[in-house]
């Protein structure tokens, strides 16, 4: 009997023994998650500044994204039109909220005069135009390029009344084929977007008549 109990711990303690090694071993073979953030890139620096009236209050969002785009992890296709959800390769944030930033960033730099504020902001805010954006698709192959679709409009807060509607796409090369290439790519497209948008408010506010109908594609 006294053997038989000396037996069952010596297999015990081999057993957990294994387990602790077998987690040791996963653990330090397990790749490290990398992060990434939506930025601009130098080139919106140089980009061509616009007109609009000094100290106009302008409101960034909110900005929708698809479904399928609304987790931490990166999601691509593959060649097979499959989903890819990259499981080291990680947001370090949600991604709505990057393109508000990034879109708020980039309309700020081509239109220097203004004044803004991201969604959500205070409702004792001036707030003249709000723009607010959706992500209508957001698709990209690692190996090929990144294709967006993007509606967007601008609203008359003071009057309530929606004054822009607009349609924008884009397709660009992923450089280099990789997720950093992905973020940068992004970046790039997204650079294009606040380009159009500044310009159809710089209309606004230099040109009286654009505010009198409803701009369309």
């Amino acid at each position: 009997m006294k053997q038989s109990r000396i037996n069952f711990f010596v297999v015990m303690s081999g057993v957990f023994l294994g387990l602790i090694l077998n987690g040791c071993i996963s653990v330090q073979n397990s790749p490290t998650p990398r992060f990434y953030l939506l930025g601009g890139t130098d080139a919106d620096q140089g980009s061509k500044k616009l007109d609009i009236t000094p100290g106009v209050l302008i409101g960034v969002g909110p900005v929708k994204v698809p479904e399928y785009q609304e987790r931490p992890q990166i999601v691509t296709r593959d060649k097979n039109h499959m989903l890819k959800f990259a499981q080291f390769d990680r947001w370090a944030e949600t991604l709505d909220l990057g393109f508000t930033r990034l879109i708020g960033e980039g309309l700020a730099v081509k239109l220097p005069e203004a004044k803004f504020t991201l969604y959500p902001w205070n409702s004792n805010l001036a707030v003249k135009y709000q723009v607010v954006v959706e992500i209508v698709q957001l698709d990209s192959q690692l190996d090929k390029d990144l294709f967006l679709v993007a509606q967007w409009l601008v609203i008359d807060v003071q009057n309530s009344k929606t004054i822009i509607i607009k349609r924008s796409e884009f397709r660009q090369a992923i450089i280099p084929q990789d997720y950093s290439g992905l973020v940068k790519t992004l970046n790039t497209v997204s650079s294009a977007l606040s380009s159009q948008i500044a310009q159809a408010l710089s209309m606004l506010e230099t040109n009286p008549q654009a505010k009198e109908k409803v701009l369309t594609p």
